[in-house]
């Protein structure tokens, strides 16, 4: 069987690499986790000319240092797994930026393809790259591509091909000048000498890392024998000697070495126009970027894209939620009446696990818009327009970004603050982001607002985004005078160019963060629903206060024997008729009632019914919210299967109509606007789900920091929704 060829796919930040690699994979890709931390692996393995080929597009860097979890998975990959071909995706509208990773590719001997992408862009400002002369000057085969179009992709997967089978000779070594080889020929030949790491690291790569100070090789190499220590000292001994002798440190010298090379290759293979227009994004920019007008396009912008995913929607979830119903009557008559297993199969899987895949046109609209924002540019431009104001709070606008993904997810939020070079910004921003309002979210939000909101629904659905936001950053403020005392450091972002979205990139996009919604509803929420269902039946037959069965009985007998007197159709007929039903339905309501209530679900309910009760909330609600700890979505499920929904066509059997209709015992209504308000707020700040506590925990690797995510988020959950509900009944609101 031949040999599977590997092809990595590498490159800068916002250099089109996605783009490009769901060109090269379609619908064929799956994505994961690295083996051992929290960043995502994206890959493909498909079949190509009869050949096995496995394509990985390793996470977005713009150096192969160990200072980041990115560039420490990129690089270890490269190193480890040794692929067959490494493509270099670079902007070609800012080559020399791009071509210091390229260097460093040289610099550890891989067999390179370079992808000069968003050659589009560079035309179009007049800049012209001679792709021949860049070729022979790095030693390496360039291919010129427009991803978002997908122009040049048969021909960088036929060049990447070639390049597996026949290794390009003669690429390009980089020179660091005469003083600096020596000292590299020398630790180099000390290594080979004494055999350290020569298996995993080729032994001149190894010393330029080692004089550069990258301190995963270090201690790597500290922690082994002696013979090392004296590999060790070498290198102090080099570093002393370059120090004294360019007055500057060698990690510095060698970057500008990298950048003369860079500077010299680049005069030889790109020309400029002499006066550099202002380019379109330029112009958006000073629209978009503006001091005072800034922030209100950014947050009007946020309110159009809620605004337009509750309005498409709506009709598409009334479709689902029809079609859910009349399956729901369908099954429920092919079983048994009254027995376990139609409890089990309609009330808690067809009910309780549909009761939120009904939702799933509203987050897949949602992830759509947002794909289309970040592919377009913009999102990196919210964090510059925030930086100023995220100053004050102790953090950068970089910090901004992992809480916009949080609007989608809080997982890939948390992930990305491995982005974050401080420490004490990085887990900052991780204690702030459970507040972003996560897609997991919005089938609470569609309850209430369905039930409540009806005019307003974009509105409503917008302000508890914001208030997320403002909760946000007041706690970074309030933590990062307290807990994570400390200056914040400077924003150094780069502003991609604006393009236009690729649809087909926006739909993969948007799929891959969908199907994990799809994925948990198929696991996690149809558990949490079995769970509650089971929790919120039995006992099965419990010690009832009163014989409802005698009662229904006696109802019927007294029925007949008024029918059989009365004319049939009469008016007294159809209102004794009428008053026999609403009897019977007071009595199954009271029976299902007092059912719940003596129920493992209501034990627990009522224990914590006390702490819930200032925020206006009953134990029903204090049962959701414990399911909803392992997934936001099965706060719904909860309370479809609390209210025992039937799941019949007929609006009064609806959620929204079961939670409008709730009574206390004293006959006020549990829900209200205010009421509704105060819990969907209450949802959004609250402990996250499971999966995002592990990540956090994954990501601090700490319990001590975990356990105050938990416990502080519930607490401000708990702050913030008493003085929405109390403030709100003091000012006659509710």
């Amino acid at each position: 069987m031949p040999k599977e060829i590997v092809i990595a796919l590498a490159g800068n930040p916002n250099c089109g690499k996605t783009s490009l690699f769901n060109n090269l994979t379609g619908t064929c890709q799956y994505v994961g986790n690295w083996p051992g931390v929290t960043v995502e692996k994206k890959e493909c393995v498909c079949s190509i000319g009869g050949r096995r080929v496995r394509i990985v597009d390793l996470p977005g860097t713009y150096s192969l240092t160990s200072n980041s979890l990115d560039e420490i998975v990129a690089r270890t990959f490269i190193l480890h797994n040794k692929p067959d071909v490494v493509i270099n995706v670079v902007d070609a509208s800012n080559l020399d930026r791009n071509l210091y990773l390229t260097a460093q590719f040289l610099e550890m001997g891989v067999n390179l393809v370079l992808c000069l992408n968003m050659i589009d862009q560079a035309e179009s400002r007049g800049v012209k790259i001679d792709a021949e002369k860049l070729s022979e000057y790095l030693g390496a085969r360039v291919v010129a591509t427009v991803a978002h179009r997908n122009k040049g992709t048969d021909q960088l997967l036929e060049a990447a091909l070639h390049a597996a089978g026949h290794p390009a000779s003669g690429q390009t070594r980089i020179r660091y000048g005469t003083e600096v080889e020596k000292e590299i020929s020398d630790l180099e030949a000390m290594i080979m000498q004494k055999g350290v790491l020569k298996d995993r690291y080729a032994p001149r790569w190894l010393a330029l890392k080692l004089l550069e100070g990258d301190e995963e090789l270090t201690k790597l190499i500290a922690d082994r024998d002696s013979t090392s220590q004296e590999i060790l000292s070498q290198t102090h001994a080099s570093c002393e000697r370059l120090k004294k002798l360019f007055s500057s440190d060698v990690e510095m010298i060698i970057i500008d070495q990298r950048y003369g090379f860079i500077t010299g290759v680049t005069k030889r293979v790109v020309s400029k126009p002499v006066e550099e227009r202002l380019l379109f994004s330029d112009r958006i920019d000073n629209i978009v970027l503006h001091r005072q007008l800034g922030i209100p396009i950014f947050l009007f912008l946020a309110w159009l894209m809620f605004k337009i995913t509750f309005t498409a929607s709506d009709p598409l979830m009334h479709m689902i939620e029809s079609g859910q119903s009349h399956l729901a009557s369908v099954v429920g008559s092919l079983l048994p009446d009254g027995s376990i297993i139609q409890g089990l199969v309609v009330d808690s899987v067809i009910e309780g696990v549909g009761s939120v895949l009904v939702f799933i046109p509203l987050i897949f609209i949602l992830f759509f818009l947002m794909a289309l924002l970040e592919d377009s540019g913009y999102m990196a431009r919210v964090a510059f327009i925030m930086d100023t104001f995220m100053q004050k709070i102790g953090l950068h606008g970089k910090a901004f970004l992992p809480m916009i993904l949080g609007f989608g997810c809080n997982i890939p939020g948390l992930m990305a603050t491995r982005t974050i070079e401080t420490h004490r910004e990085r887990l900052l921003t991780l204690m702030i982001i459970p507040f972003m309002s996560c897609s997991a979210r919005l089938p609470i939000y569609a309850v209430f607002i369905g039930a409540f909101f009806t005019e307003n629904g974009g509105t409503v659905l917008f302000s508890l985004y914001l208030l997320g936001i403002v909760t946000a950053v007041v706690m970074a403020k309030i933590l990062g005078k307290t807990a994570f005392r400390g200056e914040s450091s400077p924003l150094l972002l780069e502003l991609p160019p604006y393009r236009m979205p690729s649809i087909k990139g926006a739909v993969l996009h948007t799929w891959s963060r969908g199907k994990l919604y799809l994925r948990k509803a198929a696991t996690v929420i149809l558990g949490g629903c079995i769970l509650v269902w089971f929790l919120s039946n039995f006992p099965w037959q419990p010690d009832y206060s009163r014989d409802y069965e005698a009662l229904e009985k006696e109802a019927a007998t007294r029925w007949n024997a008024a029918a059989d007197r009365l004319p049939t159709g009469s008016i007294t007929y159809q209102a004794e008729q009428e008053r026999f039903q609403q009897y019977i339905q007071d009595l199954d309501t009271q029976r299902k009632s007092e059912k719940l209530l003596k129920s493992y679900a209501g034990t627990v309910g009522k224990e914590i019914e006390s702490f819930l009760r200032p925020l206006g909330f009953d134990w029903k609600i204090g049962i959701s919210l414990l399911t909803g700890i392992v997934g936001k979505e099965i706060f719904v499920g909860t309370l479809s299967t609390l209210y025992a929904v039937s799941g019949t066509v007929d609006d009064s059997a609806s959620l929204r109509t079961a939670i409008q209709q709730d009574t206390w015992s004293d006959g006020r209504k549990v829900y209200t606007p205010l009421t509704a308000f105060a819990l969907m707020v209450f949802c959004l700040l609250y402990i996250p789900c499971l999966a995002a506590i592990g990540t956090i925990f994954q990501e601090t690797h700490s319990l001590k920091w975990t356990l105050f995510a938990v416990s502080y988020t519930t607490a401000v959950a708990w702050i913030v929704s008493f003085l929405i509900y109390q403030g709100g009944r003091l000012l006659g609101l509710g």
